[in-house]
């Protein structure tokens, strides 16, 4: 399939990929006290499916296009200080009224690098948290790894605390490419690993891809594709490479100033937009010629070989998730909340028996329907059906704006209830998702 002529945006300093709504620049600590009044209020009703979020925050390199709260400095005792407040967070979490009686439908260890811990480290945490939570009954509980820090017996110990999806983040199979970005292991690794994981038999594995890092071409773009191929993962997730504002890459490119500014953004040296969709293109029919299926803008999965995206899927219709770590994203029964973003701000809290949350925004049933909407619109396909029964919506007349634009830009289609988007809109929906922001968060800076 051919995408057409596109004007190849430069990929400049700023946010693009759409994880949540309203954008996290509105959430404030002046709106804590709504989680907390969230928190402590029974659910009467059927509550949500309920998940479970576990940030943790070490990796052995940064890498040059990471944004997340990473830390590469510390030692083995503060490590141990580190899961000591995690597992007590999790612990605050368990006598809460909102919370009673609840089991968490999926876990997720993020990161970071989750598989920076040693096993023993993992265990005890494991052994901790299981005091007051277990997810023998989870659909998913998803491990992320990088390969340099594996071992065949490390990957023993995370299958055995009930890991059903172990995600592993290669990136890219050129070397080159993989040190101009900061990644810390090397291809051979990334085999080693693999073949480890396959060893010790996790139900479902699942390789991550990123188009367009610094120094990619289509050249090996293209054989990154092959030899992700010859893996054949039960699923896939191919990321557009993005410059969000704290990375070396945007501290650089600011630095390097004027000859990279245009208008008034910041150009970098990652490929432009329109490379990056063509060459996640080639990705998607490459494995859609094995056998693969498309199931978002960035996944894609064996059928037979893949029992689901359950955190994906549950989040995006609403789930309550439980996101514990320092500076970790929540969210529960409409009140989305962080935790604070410091070492020394969240281990104090938990040090004192307090909860670390920094930052807070309750939303309004009309914030609930476009989150989903948006994030469920990832999918490349959206019922209207489903937001009349939950939402009492006619989201075709709520947003006739919105869906008419993309109809006039060729990228999006409706047949009855099912709201359908072209690969085109597929490979740029998270540019496209703005259109349905409410006029307050349109233009504003998203994070």
């Amino acid at each position: 399939m051919q995408l057409g002529v596109q004007k190849n945006e430069l990929t400049e300093v700023g946010s693009y990929f759409v994880a949540n709504y309203p954008p996290f620049s509105a959430w404030q600590g002046a709106h804590i006290p709504s989680f907390f009044g969230a928190l402590d209020e029974s659910r009467a009703k059927a509550p949500a499916p309920l998940g479970l979020y576990l940030h943790i925050p070490f990796c052995r390199k940064r890498c040059k296009f990471c944004y997340f709260r990473v830390y590469t400095d510390k030692n083995s005792s503060d490590v141990d200080t580190y899961l000591t407040a995690l597992a007590r967070e999790a612990e605050l979490y368990a006598d809460r009224a909102a919370l009673e009686g609840r089991e968490f439908d999926f876990v997720y260890f993020g990161g970071g690098t989750p598989s920076f811990l040693s096993s023993e480290q993992l265990e005890r945490l494991i052994d901790r948290i299981s005091d007051h939570w277990k997810w023998e009954h989870a659909r998913e509980v998803t491990f992320e790894c990088e390969p340099g820090t594996l071992k065949k017996s490390k990957l023993k110990t995370i299958k055995s605390i009930g890991t059903t999806r172990l995600s592993l983040g290669i990136e890219h199979f050129d070397d080159d490419v993989l040190a101009i970005g900061g990644r810390a292991h090397r291809s051979p690794e990334v085999v080693e690993a693999y073949d480890w994981a396959r060893e010790v038999g996790f139900p479902q594995i699942n390789i991550d891809l990123i188009a367009g890092m610094v120094g990619d071409t289509e050249d090996k773009w293209k054989k990154t594709v092959d030899k992700a191929l010859a893996f054949d993962a039960d699923s896939v997730t191919i990321y557009q490479m993005e410059v969000p504002h704290n990375t070396e890459i945007a501290r650089t490119a600011r630095h390097e100033g004027t000859e990279a500014r245009r208008h008034e953004g910041i150009a970098t040296p990652v490929a432009g937009w329109a490379t990056k969709r063509w060459w996640v293109d080639y990705a998607f029919r490459a494995f859609e010629k094995a056998g693969y299926v498309v199931s978002s803008g960035y996944t894609l999965y064996k059928p037979g070989n893949h029992s689901g995206f359950v955190y994906r899927d549950a989040l995006w219709h609403g789930a309550d998730l439980i996101g514990t770590g320092v500076a970790s994203f929540g969210h529960l029964a409409g009140v989305h909340y962080q935790n604070v973003d410091s070492w020394e701000e969240y281990v104090g809290s938990l040090e004192r028996g307090e909860l670390p949350v920094g930052r807070a925004y309750p939303t309004t049933p009309r914030q609930r329907l476009i989150r989903e909407m948006i994030l469920q619109l990832k999918l490349g396909r959206l019922d209207a059906g489903y937001f009349r029964t939950k939402f009492n919506e006619q989201i075709a007349d709520r947003f006739a704006g919105a869906w008419d634009s993309l109809k006039d830009d060729g990228l999006l289609s409706v047949h009855g209830n099912e709201v359908l988007l072209n690969r085109a809109g597929l490979l740029r929906v998270d540019s496209l998702l703005p259109r349905f922001f409410e006029p307050q968060f349109q233009n504003v800076r998203y994070t």
